[in-house]
């Protein structure tokens, strides 16, 4: 099946477009994440081999995308493939690679319709634990669809979020080994900004099917203040009505969650700002000046001009971390493949 919407497979009603457009008058998620749990317990339900179960809850992630963007929702994340999944049964890992081959290399024969559709494909994970074949055909299709931003489709593939936090915390303290940042640079801010998702907003809502009601390690940094929604239903099972019922779900927790994240925010650009304040009374004792010598406008001037040098510091180490995720990307692309499309 495709990964984009295909006409002749359309088959929405005129209720459910009613109840679309009901949706739609109030608060619509941006970004919604989803833990595609249970094609296992299809398959068996189902009498069907493993992998068909696999297969089959691809087929629904290609109808749930066409939900997502007919009810406005422009950004949608996947756990698709965790790191602890390498720990399943080689028969089911060599499955699963060989559907990822399948379907990356069936979205670059649909290159006119990731054009159509303005989708930026991003793969989060470490991709560098996949087959040499699988990391080319990933890095082609986010390669290719880089520039797009009418929508954003994250696939995390090879991903845990304690990998994924782990790997921010070592590029921190190589920015502060390399001097490229102070100690007190670090913070929660940065720290964000370092993580696979820095070029996206968190998740508004996060819908994971099958009846379970824990996260599996997926974005748990990211989902701190996202609308939760567990759904008693398999994952191939999964209908736009549940879909909708998770919409509905989050637009009765909006305002709760919107006072949370403005909350949190204040709290944060607070501590920053107590950090540069210390810091700056720091250097002054350091020059052995009395801070009560000092008038409270040299010291704020100081703060000021402490804060521009801490997010120059900041831009030319993330600058730094990109520059070398992007030229890791490259290095798994087809020899064949020219980068500049």
């Amino acid at each position: 099946m495709s990964w984009f919407p295909e006409e002749e497979r359309r088959t929405t009603n005129w209720f459910t477009k009613f109840c679309s457009n009901v949706l739609k008058c109030g608060p619509v998620p941006k970004h919604v994440a989803f833990i595609m749990d249970g094609n296992r317990r299809f398959a068996r339900k189902s009498h069907i081999q493993r992998h068909e179960g696999h297969v089959k809850g691809f087929d629904k992630l290609a109808d749930t995308l066409e939900w997502c963007l007919d009810l406005g929702i422009t950004e949608v994340s996947v756990y698709a493939f965790s790191i602890e999944n390498f720990k399943r049964s080689k028969d089911e890992v060599d499955g699963l690679m060989e559907l990822a081959r399948q379907k990356f290399a069936r979205l670059m024969e649909e290159k006119d319709s990731i054009q159509k559709y303005g989708v930026c494909v991003r793969v989060l994970g470490d991709i560098s634990m996949l087959p040499k074949d699988v990391q080319e055909l990933i890095s082609e299709a986010v390669e290719f669809s880089k520039n797009n931003d009418r929508a954003i489709l994250n696939v995390c593939f090879a991903y845990t979020s304690r990998h994924e936090m782990t790997t921010a915390v070592k590029e921190l303290a190589t920015g502060v080994e390399e001097g490229l940042l102070r100690p007190s640079d670090v913070s929660e801010h940065l720290l964000e900004k370092c993580l696979y998702t820095s070029h996206s907003a968190d998740p508004d809502l996060l819908v994971r099917t099958s009846g379970e009601v824990r996260l599996s390690d997926f974005l748990l940094w990211q989902s701190s203040y996202s609308v939760l929604s567990f759904v008693k239903v398999l994952w191939p099972e999964f209908s736009i009505w549940h879909l909708f019922a998770a919409v509905l779900h989050y637009q009765r927790n909006y305002q709760a969650i919107q006072k949370g994240k403005e909350a949190n925010l204040k709290d944060r650009e607070a501590a920053v700002h107590q950090s540069d304040h210390q810091c700056v009374l720091e250097e002054i004792e350091k020059e052995q000046v009395g801070s009560k010598d000092c008038k409270n406008t040299d010291i704020q001037s100081r703060i000021r001009k402490y804060r521009l040098e801490r997010e120059e510091r900041e831009r030319r180490f993330l600058d730094r971390v990109y520059e070398r995720r992007r030229k890791s990307l490259e290095s798994m692309l087809p020899v064949k493949i020219s980068i500049s499309y």
